[in-house]
């Protein structure tokens, strides 16, 4: 509300909405100022909005060009009248420009300037962004345009050895560019799918499956099952799995492409949890001692994967600090020493 104004002196409302909301979800404030408003303008002839305001019997100028501030101004002053801009995706830079310096001057009596949000943006709605730019990349773009399942592979499991690498570094910032490189595989894997011929799907199709099993997997929350403990949650987690599943061996869906600790760790887990009684095979060599490392890790519940790693970074700084107090300089793999990684 500007000072020198008075309800005499009417008022200019700015009317914002998202993109990201039906357009016709308006707040209750916002249809009460438009159904009072004298006149209702709006800079952009295809503005989603509009069919709304016809269907609800308002009527909304589209003059060509930007506005004139001191025309609406003297329009609202001269019969104290209410005028509501709805403002375009790009903002009405130049009209607030002008208010602001016709308000600014301390010479100019002003209509009340108001600002009001029509619409705001549900959580996730960024989501939406994201799966727009995607579909436009994926049209428009020489490279993305083309790519794979498989050949996007390799660049989800790198994702997620950085995701990894940012959870266990604690690195706040890193940890949140790298979900969104993760989230970034999963989209762009949907879009791929939705192109397909024969079974095509979206990321809407990825969304309700998930929902749907979360839902399922969690009736303490959703339904009337009771569980108070993290295990009582686990096994409400693991019964409606087996049930959905129905696999013949407990190994089934386990990926023999994880790494390797990984994966004895989680076959171990699976026969802990069915209270099967398999002893370790017996062999030699260090293959068989680490089977047997991680499987003792599982049960105590260590995740060895990670614990390795958390050692491997100690003997890393160790290595450094060596070289540091040696004085030695490395071309990072010696004279035909390389070891092939990047």
């Amino acid at each position: 509300m500007n000072d020198s104004a008075s309800p005499a002196a009417g008022r200019i409302v700015l009317l914002t909405t998202s993109h990201r909301v039906a357009p016709g979800l308006l707040s209750w404030p916002a249809w009460q100022t438009l159904h009072a408003a004298d006149r209702v303008l709006c800079a952009d002839p295809a503005h989603p909005l509009l069919p709304y305001l016809g269907e609800a019997g308002i009527t909304a100028e589209t003059p060509e060009g930007s506005f004139d501030a001191r025309a609406l101004v003297d329009d609202c002053l001269a019969g104290g009248r209410t005028v509501v801009v709805i403002t375009s995706a790009a903002g009405e830079s130049a009209l607030t420009d002008g208010l602001a310096r016709l308000a600014g001057s301390g010479r100019q009596r002003m209509p009340a300037l108001e600002l009001l949000p029509g619409s705001y943006d549900l959580p996730g709605a960024r989501l939406l962004d994201l799966v727009q730019v995607m579909d436009r990349i994926r049209v428009a773009c020489p490279w993305s345009g083309i790519r794979t399942h498989e050949d996007l592979g390799k660049y989800g499991l790198e994702e997620m050895y950085e995701l990894v690498e940012a959870i266990e570094t604690g690195d706040r910032e890193a940890l949140r560019e790298e979900l969104g490189d993760v989230l970034l595989q999963v989209v762009f894997h949907a879009r791929i799918a939705q192109d397909d011929p024969d079974e095509p799907f979206a990321i809407d199709d990825v969304a309700g499956t998930i929902v749907e099993k979360l839902v399922h997997r969690h009736p303490h929350v959703f339904g009337d099952a009771e569980a108070e403990t993290p295990e009582d949650v686990r096994a409400h987690w693991t019964r409606t799995k087996a049930a959905e599943k129905r696999r013949a061996s407990l190994t089934e869906g386990v990926p023999l492409g994880q790494p390797a600790l990984a994966l004895a760790a989680k076959l171990a887990s699976r026969v802990r949890s069915e209270g099967l009684d398999v002893p370790l095979p017996a062999g030699e060599g260090v293959g068989y001692a680490l089977l047997a490392m991680a499987v003792r890790a599982e049960a105590e519940g260590v995740e060895p994967e990670t614990a390795l790693r958390a050692a491997a970074r100690t003997y890393r700084d160790a290595i450094r600090q060596a070289e540091a107090e040696a004085g030695v300089e490395t071309d990072g793999g010696g004279a035909g020493g390389g070891d092939g990684a990047a």
